[in-house]
């Protein structure tokens, strides 16, 4: 029996919601452990869905506990908001069943407009970069916390402490916005935006990693949910087009508070073909009817942002890179189904660069813009995959497509999913077991 760690091995928008609620249930804790409510994705139980941006998948599940590590930055009035909609829906939300870091940084009110305001000046100055952010304040909160000026969860507990660091904080902030041509803020509206929910986010406080560490003591079996993808990794990703916390394997421990070595198999979830939101590069990106025809096959739009996803061949570079970068177990590979019916596949295994062969992305943003793919095809299949649950029910050719990919990345698949129902799954290697 192992803890398991959970990742998109691409940009994002992997499927992870079906994989982590599928694995929930043999599971006793699922905690979050980088990013915000800025990445989300739905589950569906019980022909009921469930849309999730910053709550742990194992909240909607009785019996689980959920828990927000320090690692994730988190907005207290979306979460309560969250909380609300999901207790419409019937799900119970309690400190019996969630657990909050209480060294958790909050994003507040201005660093949700500090990210806006910037986003829009990068938009309107000629060779600025626009970063495709969610503009939820992400960034800005994860700055302030290595300017260790930050507000967090505990803070909430002592007023006249939180008083003075409030303070500190719009010294900081006060002065950009003066820079920006922003009025300034005043300390009591961000004293009264915090208050006015600390009563609700309190309860749900604790020393995450020491009930981690104790839970792990015990034999509990521990599922680490990551948000967006090893692509958008701060320092893996495709820099300047990322998010703004590490994304990578290693963060599950960092972002916890448990050490490396109690993270066990990590499970990388990879799309059959990929997809990206927003700005940067894609190698293989599909702007033709192929493109299309992946984007409305798959349902390509962002559970958060509703903005049509980027799509295009599978790439086997990028993915071979994640391996790497997260120490990736075996994968889960998902929307299989989505390419029934096409001739022939196309997977990137390398670029060109200046002429050049290369069998990774480089880390420049230049040399990222410049690379040119390097393909191989296969033929398609026509039978649907749509729902199949063992390895005979698949097409010839599918299972070839497969096995080409696992040979291409340098893992195994554990996981095969067929639909978006979370029974049209193919176990080839239970996590928790290996």
């Amino acid at each position: 029996m192992t803890n398991v760690v959970v990742i998109g091995s691409q940009w994002g928008d992997e499927g992870k919601g079906k994989i982590v609620d599928w694995l929930s249930e043999r599971a006793d804790i699922v905690v979050r452990f980088q990013g915000g409510h800025n990445a989300g994705h739905t589950l569906v139980i019980d022909g009921t869905s469930y849309k999730l941006s910053l709550l742990p998948s194992g909240v909607v599940r009785p019996g689980k506990m959920a828990v927000i590590g320090n690692g994730v930055v988190i907005d207290p009035h979306a979460l309560c908001a969250e909380i609300d909609k999901l207790e419409k829906q019937g799900v119970t939300i309690t400190p019996d069943n969630l657990r909050i870091a209480d060294n958790a940084t909050l994003i507040l009110s201005l660093h949700r407009e500090l990210d806006g305001i910037r986003e829009d000046a990068a938009a309107s100055t000629n060779g600025g970069v626009k970063i495709g952010t969610t503009r939820r304040g992400i960034g800005p909160a994860y700055e302030d916390k290595v300017g260790r000026r930050a507000i967090r969860v505990m803070d909430l507990a002592d007023l006249e402490t939180l008083s003075a660091k409030v303070e500190r904080l719009l010294t900081h902030h006060n002065a950009l916005r003066r820079g920006l041509g922003e009025t300034e803020i005043s300390h009591d509206a961000i004293m009264q935006e915090l208050t006015s929910v600390a009563d609700r986010v309190l309860p749900f406080r604790d020393t995450v990693w020491l009930m981690l560490d104790r839970e792990r003591r015990a034999g509990s079996r521990i599922l680490f949910e990551g948000a967006q993808g090893s692509l958008l990794d701060i320092d893996h990703g495709t820099y300047p087009f990322v998010t703004s916390s590490n994304t990578v394997a290693g963060q599950a421990a960092a972002g916890s508070g448990m050490g490396p070595g109690s993270l066990g198999y990590i499970l990388g979830i990879t799309k059959a073909y990929t997809t990206r939101v927003g700005e940067g590069p894609f190698p293989t990106e599909l702007t033709d009817e192929i493109g299309q025809f992946l984007g409305e096959r798959g349902r390509e739009f962002g559970t958060v942002t509703g903005r049509k996803r980027r799509c295009g061949w599978f790439d086997a570079a990028l993915v071979r890179q994640s391996v790497a970068t997260n120490g990736i177990t075996g994968i889960a590979l998902t929307k299989l189904d989505v390419l029934d019916g096409l001739d022939e596949l196309k997977i990137c295994v390398g670029y060109t660069l200046d002429g050049e062969e290369i069998d990774h992305l480089p880390a420049s943003q230049g040399q990222q813009a410049r690379v040119v793919p390097r393909y191989i095809t296969l033929e398609g299949w026509k039978e649907s995959t749509v729902g199949a649950r063992k390895w005979a029910d698949l097409p010839a050719q599918a299972i070839k497509y497969v096995r080409q990919v696992e040979e291409l990345i340098g893992a195994p698949v554990a996981l095969l999913s067929t639909s978006p129902e979370r029974d049209d799954t193919i176990l080839v290697t239970d996590p928790f077991e290996d």
